[in-house]
């Protein structure tokens, strides 16, 4: 089982190693694109360093709607070539790259006039099976079904009766994003990529007008190294036009940033078994099955404010409250609310005036000798776009280089999923740990569930759940700081696990034990500890008072009021 780690020890030596020799490719940003490219350039033989300023996936990768689908919206937009694109990368996931992190799910299509909106939604729909079963992957997906109202009524009995005359239903797939960001960063690193969080890039080197490297600061250790690389590849999504002002160059294209938000609610809260796309004035909604909650979403508006930390209105919750309760037979409240999350899409500026209406197409381009951008896209062709900004990268190293191969690498965990999921209950025998945890970490980590199992063997009360978060074993939040790369209580809250969205208490009950199960992996003392929980509480607080505010100026301020680095 190919392995690795990226713990506290390997942190430690990633940017000395990174500033020992020149590295064929430097990647800047930790988001999926940029994890991706870094797998990529491995795969390919290229000495690679990856650093990212936060944690991985800390932004936009973290914060999606959590689907890997073709996009039925952008049919309607006559966008045959990136749907079919996206259900190619669909397949891939799916059948291939990380079937232990992306599933499929249905939705149901409520049709609201007779005849003329079957016709035309169904061609859509048959059209999308279509294209999917053409590109040769993703032909396990059941194809899509005409229910009557009755039919759909049984199928979602949430729904009002009056909202909808009949239904389509249809499958996409999902998937936990920042685990598939954090699991794409370890399978680089295990084909010899060098990778650091918390390193952020404070400038570019230059030779003239080439870009030879960049200057990067140790946010967590401190000190700055030189970091030279024949070409770097700027993959920092929103922040794109941030990190290109550091070589003092106007970028070839700009990127907006459109705010999404999504709002986290207990499963029984809508009675349903499947989940709902429903169309607004501006875009679609979807109501997505998320284990034992749904996520509901999203908003697609304008936002030129704080990127680190976008945050969502009280107007914004008001807005998806009020068209999911359109159709919904008992309404969802505020109390109702467990987690509220936002995001930001990184759209290709110019083409239109509304961020619903922006390119989902991703542009790469080499502005300097020596560095290549790239930008837009959507989370689903990330390997796409992997790739393209290491086709363009190669350009530049004047040697022969390998083709692309990632079609073919499955990401860590991935190889004996299948084998092992047909034996799970005979892994909760030899472990003595509930075939439904064993089902719950297998769908997390695959076969490096095993991993997380040794740890509960060496000490058993590993194998407890954490207290007001019991759908998380203990030793998943040793793990996660262990293997996995967290830093910080807040990686681990949010991003490893998703105990921030998914409790009322946004994980303020959990965060005190949390924090001393990493202390002893990460060198915590006594001090340290009282510090990251309590800039998990603030951090907490100024989400919650934000979420209260009437608009984004307001709510921006709010959310600013919590300190983004815990010291060391």
């Amino acid at each position: 089982m190919r392995t690795t780690s990226l713990g506290p020890e390997e942190r430690a030596q990633a940017l000395a190693r990174m500033a020992e020799h020149e590295l064929d490719i430097l990647v800047v940003g930790g988001g999926v694109v940029g994890a991706g490219t870094a797998l990529d350039a491995a795969t390919r033989g290229l000495t690679v360093g990856l650093v990212e300023a936060r944690d991985w996936a800390s932004g936009t990768s973290s914060r999606s709607s959590k689907l890997i689908h073709g996009g039925l919206r952008y049919l309607e937009m006559l966008d045959f070539a990136l749907v079919r694109e996206a259900l190619k990368e669909r397949g891939l996931l799916l059948d291939r790259l990380a079937p232990h992190l992306v599933k499929p799910v249905p939705f149901l299509y409520p049709l609201e006039h007779k005849g003329w909106e079957r016709l035309y939604v169904g061609s859509g729909v048959a059209l999308y099976d279509a294209m999917s079963f053409s590109s040769g992957h993703g032909r396990g997906l059941p194809l899509h079904r005409h229910l009557s109202r009755k039919h759909a009524l049984r199928v979602a009995p949430a729904l009002r009766k009056d909202a909808l005359v009949g239904a389509l239903q249809y499958y996409d797939a999902q998937v936990d994003d920042a685990r598939l960001v954090m699991t794409l960063v370890r399978t680089a690193a295990s084909y010899g990529a060098v990778v650091a969080n918390q390193a952020r890039v404070t400038g570019f080197l230059r030779e003239g007008e080439r870009v030879v490297g960049a200057t990067v600061e140790d946010l967590e250790a401190g000190g700055e190294y030189e970091i030279r690389a024949r070409q770097v590849v700027n993959s920092t999504g929103v922040f794109t036009d941030d990190t290109q002002s550091l070589i003092g160059e106007r970028g070839q294209f700009h990127v907006r940033a459109s705010k999404g938000i999504h709002l986290v609610v207990p499963k029984d809260r809508i009675h349903s078994t499947t989940g709902l796309i429903l169309r607004t004035e501006k875009s679609v909604l979807f109501v997505i099955p998320w284990g034992r909650h749904w996520i509901v979403g999203t908003t697609d508006t304008d936002w030129d404010l704080d990127k680190s930390h976008p945050a969502a209105s009280s107007a914004d919750i008001d807005y998806v409250l009020e068209h999911v309760n359109s159709v919904l037979t008992t309404p969802l409240t505020r109390d109702d609310v467990q987690g509220v999350y936002a995001g930001l899409r990184p759209l290709l500026a110019g083409e239109s005036d509304a961020t619903s209406k922006l390119s989902r197409e991703h542009t790469v381009a080499h502005p300097l000798p020596g560095l290549v951008v790239v930008a837009g896209g959507k989370y689903t062709t990330y390997r796409v776009m992997a790739k393209d900004a290491v086709d363009e990268a190669v350009h530049g190293l004047d040697r022969k280089v390998a083709p692309c191969c990632t079609e073919d690498v499955p990401l860590l965990g991935a190889e004996g999923y299948q084998a092992l999921w047909n034996g799970r209950a005979a892994t909760s025998a030899r472990t003595g740990v509930h075939v439904a945890r064993i089902e719950h970490l297998l769908n997390r980590y695959g076969t490096l569930a095993e991993e997380v199992l040794a740890l509960i063997a060496e000490d058993p009360s590993l194998g407890e759940p954490l207290p007001a978060a019991d759908d998380y074993l203990r030793a998943e939040i040793v793990y996660a700081a262990k293997s996995e790369g967290a830093r910080h209580l807040e990686d681990v809250l949010t991003r490893r696990t998703r105990i921030s969205i998914e409790t009322f208490d946004r994980g303020s009950r959990s965060a005190r034990l949390a924090a001393e199960l990493i202390a002893p992996v990460l060198g915590w003392d006594q001090g340290q500890i009282d510090k990251e929980v309590e800039y998990y509480e603030k951090r907490v607080e100024a989400e919650r008072e934000s979420q209260l505010q009437p608009d984004d100026q307001t709510a921006d301020a709010a959310r600013l009021g919590a300190p983004d680095i815990v010291p060391l």
